[in-house]
């Protein structure tokens, strides 16, 4: 496999990132709002490339010291390699820079992968939002961690 890249999300990879969005999501987001989030002076998103496409990404916003994760995606046939931790530890390293000190997100609970991924990174579950989700309707936990020192 070819080494990946990060790097922040830019305006030529918004039908990227939507086409992605649209393979691992039931309710993808529209390709305008992520463009959107380009212009969202709170948000920070980042993408993952392999040979120029874009394989996975994931995107925050942050307001004050509290950052929300609004979405993690990783393409089926590069999954388990790493990119998903990768984006994520990433995140968190741009986050802590810029003033976040926890990162908070909503996970599927059946969605044992990400989960694991969450615990293995020191999110805990703090709450869970009862039918969360649809298509197809499931609560979800709500995973927080703080941001520290760490990340540098």
């Amino acid at each position: 496999m070819s080494s990946f890249l990060i790097r922040p999300m830019e305006e030529q990879d918004v039908s990227q990132v939507a086409a992605l969005d649209e393979i691992c999501f039931s309710v993808p987001w529209s390709k305008k709002s992520l463009a959107g989030e380009l212009d969202n002076e709170l948000a920070d998103w980042l993408i993952c490339q392999i040979d120029g496409a874009v394989v996975g990404y994931v995107g925050a916003q942050t307001v004050l010291d509290e950052a929300d994760l609004m979405n993690l995606a990783v393409s089926p046939d590069a999954r388990r390699k790493g990119i998903a931790q990768a984006l994520l530890k990433a995140l968190m390293a741009r986050l802590y820079d810029r003033g976040a000190r926890s990162l908070t997100l909503d996970a599927r609970v059946g969605n044992v992968p990400a989960l694991s991924l969450y615990e293995r990174l020191g999110f805990q579950v703090v709450g869970r939002r009862k039918n969360y989700y649809e298509k197809p309707q499931e609560d979800a936990f709500i995973l927080r961690r703080s941001l520290g020192e760490e990340e540098q």
